[in-house]
Order: structure tokens, then C-alpha cells, then sequence
């Protein structure tokens, strides 16, 4: 925020939300989020802003719904089984800690949670992000789907399997548009790579070892997947994560 710009944004934050007399399923969390994040971080007022604390009363949070499907519905509106979901965006991410949103976003209706990806360049150790998966499955409300993302690429899919298993989804961003055939072409080799990975694992195969062996037998078959492993070879992110237990 500019040392020239008073706003005394959170004075406006408990007028809003919630408004009385509003129903549950319209008072939840998502409006709250919404009014407190979401519309500030677009006033033009403001030159920066960065979300620190977000303290939601019990009371409130009773009236939270929890996710709109969960993992078992959504599987079954896709009709996709046995497997992660994958998917390809690419959208900003500000705020909190992961641990904070995984409890916040799960209570407010969402069924996706970026939990860290562990492999990538996000942030995230390895026993600190299976915490957070552990924790959108907790069986206090609907369960979650876990999403892992950016720097991903079809090499680390084995890796990827084995931490967050089925119910979650692997979203290859650049991973996908990144394939010098184009979207489609990287799209079909990160298919054949996850299905590779999973017809392993089903198999018995010890995916954190044998990983890129894998990837590279079905690549024989697949120029695709073939040209991918060639493009992501070399592409590495082996910086040590801040936050460690």
C-alpha cells in the first residue's frame, strides 16, 4: 500500500459480510471470501496489498456447506475412475499459507485445493504437503481433490502418482502448451504418461525408482510422450523448500 494511501479496508469488511436475514447457502464462506479478498485486491486505490490473517467466528462457520460434490460424485459426473484428473491453466494465486487455505477453501465450497506439489517449483515438503492432503480428506465434511501444478512436466508424473494417488488432479500448464507439436500434442503425451504411471503402480511397480524407466517404455510407442521427455529432460527444480517441519 502506498505511505501516501490510508484505507481502512477492514472497517468496510464487517459491514458487508455477512449481510442478516441472508440463507446459509448464500452467507457462507465463498461470500466472504469474495468480499474480503477477492474485491479488494482490485481496487485501484490500493498499490499493494498482501492477505496476512483471516479469523472466521464458529458461529459463521457453521453455516459453511462444504464442497458441492466431492471426489465420488465429481467422478461420477465425468465418468472418469482409477485415475488423477489432469488439467491445463494458468491463473495467479495470491494469500495465505496452503495450510490455511486447504481448511478455508474446503469449508467454503470448493472441491479442488492446491496443496502443494512437492516436485515442481512450487513450495511444499514432501511430509508437510502429505499433511495437507491427508487433510482435505479428512472425514469431517465432503471430501476434497487434491491439485498439484506448475513446473510439472510429464518426467515428474511418476512422482506425482505416488504422492497424491487417484483422487486428485495434476495440472500440466506449460507442461502442456510447452510440447513443440502443440497443445493437443502435449495434452495426449501427459495422458499417456499418467495412464502409464498407473497401470504401473497397479502392477506393483515402484514408481520412485523406476519412474523415468517407465515413462521412457511407453514413450517407444508414443512419439508424442517421446518428444516431451526429449523437451523436459533437462528442466529441473531442485531448490530446497522454505517452509520444512
Amino acid at each position: 500500500m502506498s505511505p501516501k494511501t490510508e484505507t481502512k479496508a477492514s472497517v468496510g469488511f464487517k459491514a458487508v459480510t455477512p449481510q442478516p436475514g441472508v440463507p446459509p447457502e448464500e452467507a457462507g464462506a465463498a461470500v466472504a471470501a469474495e468480499s474480503s479478498t477477492s474485491n479488494v485486491f482490485g481496487f485501484k486505490v490500493l498499490r499493494a496489498l498482501c492477505l496476512e490473517d483471516l479469523r472466521i467466528p464458529p458461529a459463521y462457520t457453521k453455516t459453511f456447506q462444504g464442497p458441492p460434490h466431492g471426489i465420488q460424485v465429481e467422478r461420477d459426473k465425468l465418468n472418469k475412475y482409477g485415475r488423477p484428473l489432469l488439467g491445463c491453466t494458468i491463473k495467479p494465486k495470491p494469500g495465505l499459507s496452503t495450510k490455511n487455505y486447504a481448511k478455508t477453501l474446503r469449508m467454503s465450497s470448493e472441491d479442488h485445493i492446491h496443496t502443494g506439489t512437492v516436485v515442481g517449483k512450487l513450495e511444499g515438503e514432501r511430509d508437510i504437503t502429505l499433511g495437507f492432503v491427508d487433510l482435505s480428506h479428512d472425514d469431517f465434511i465432503k471430501k476434497d481433490r487434491c491439485r498439484a501444478s506448475r513446473g510439472i512436466h510429464v518426467l515428474y508424473m511418476p512422482a506425482l502418482t505416488e504422492i497424491f494417488g487417484d483422487d486428485s488432479v495434476l495440472q500440466f500448464n506449460g507442461g502442456t502448451l510447452g510440447h513443440p507439436w502443440g497443445n493437443a500434442p502435449g495434452a495426449i503425451a501427459n495422458r499417456v504418461a499418467l495412464e502409464a504411471c498407473v497401470q504401473a503402480r497397479n502392477e506393483g511397480r515402484d514408481l520412485a525408482h523406476e519412474g523415468n524407466e517407465i515413462i521412457r517404455e511407453f514413450g517407444k510407442w508414443n512419439r508424442k510422450l517421446a518428444t516431451a521427455c526429449e523437451v523436459w529432460k533437462e528442466i529441473k527444480f531442485e531448490f530446497p523448500a522454505m517452509d520444512t517441519l
